[in-house]
């Protein structure tokens, strides 16, 4: 069974957020150049949030505010729900899917190690099925009754 700590071992590149006094475009900006779809909220190396598109849009597009204006603190989710790196993936994608999360932010120990994205909980949970049907075949082809 894959952990939240195999899928974080899979994921190249720096942890991307920023703080709750940064604008909305600043995140928005994170966000189209690193091609993400949130960015964690740390405030002194403390989780206080998370902030997506859709947050974005709903809360400061339609409503007509001004992007560069409006802090991150003002659309983010605070207090977001979060993970351990020994949770067990399958654990992550029955909460992601139950209570409609698309990013779990995984904290060890308090401190934030990293995010991970229902794409990333899907990748994992495939390549475990792959190498649980070649470990089969292998077994049917050559260990197996007959082989």
């Amino acid at each position: 069974m894959s952990t939240v700590k195999n899928a974080l071992a899979q994921k190249t590149g720096a942890l991307i957020h920023v703080r709750s006094g940064d604008m909305v475009i600043e995140a928005l900006r994170k966000m189209r150049d690193d091609r993400v779809r949130s960015v964690l909220v740390i405030d002194d190396d403390v989780l206080v949030g998370i902030v997506t598109q859709g947050d974005c849009a709903i809360k400061v597009l339609l409503p007509g505010l001004d992007a560069k204006q409006t802090a991150v603190g003002q659309v983010m989710t605070r207090n977001p729900v979060t993970v351990k790196p020994d949770d067990p993936l399958e654990g992550c994608m029955a909460m992601m899917a139950q209570r409609r999360f698309r990013h779990l932010p995984v904290l060890d120990g308090g401190k934030v190690v990293g995010v991970i994205s229902i794409g990333d909980v899907v990748k994992n949970i495939i390549r475990d099925l792959e190498h649980n049907v070649d470990d089969l075949m292998g077994y049917i082809m050559k260990d197996g009754p007959g082989g």
